[in-house]
C-alpha cells in the first residue's frame, strides 16, 4: 500500500476522533482533513464515507440496512448531544476568566444547546 495519509484534527474534538478511529481500522495513519495522495478530504463525515467508499474490502458499516441505520443514529446522537459537553470543557477553559454576568450568559447558552 503505496499511498500518502494524512489527517490534520485536534485531540479534543469527538469528530477528529471518529475518524481516526475509521483510519485505524481501514488504513495505517492517524487523524478533521484526510489528506489522500495530494488531495484534502475534510468533514469527519465526508471523510467517514470517502474511506467507506476508497477502501471496500474492509467496510465500517454493517452490511444489512438496519445494522447502517444503527450506526448512523448513533454517530447522529453522538454529534448531537454528547459534542456539546465537549465543546463545554474546551471552552470552560476560558469560563474562569469571565466576569459573573458574562459566565451566567455563558451558562445559559450552554443549557439552550444541551436542551437543543
Amino acid at each position: 500500500m503505496g499511498e500518502e495519509v494524512k489527517v490534520f484534527g485536534t485531540w479534543a474534538s469527538p469528530f477528529s476522533r471518529r475518524v481516526e478511529l475509521a483510519l485505524r481500522l481501514k488504513v495505517y495513519k492517524k487523524v478533521p482533513v484526510l489528506l489522500h495522495n495530494g488531495k484534502p478530504i475534510a468533514e469527519s463525515l465526508v471523510i467517514l464515507e470517502y474511506i467507506e467508499e476508497t477502501w471496500k474490502n474492509n467496510p465500517i458499516l454493517p452490511e444489512d440496512p438496519y445494522g447502517k441505520a444503527m450506526a448512523r443514529f448513533w454517530a447522529k446522537f453522538i454529534d448531537d448531544k454528547c459534542s456539546v459537553g465537549v465543546k463545554f470543557v474546551c471552552v470552560g477553559l476560558r469560563y474562569g476568566k469571565q466576569s459573573g454576568a458574562q459566565r451566567v450568559s455563558e451558562k445559559r447558552r450552554w443549557k439552550k444547546l444541551a436542551n437543543a
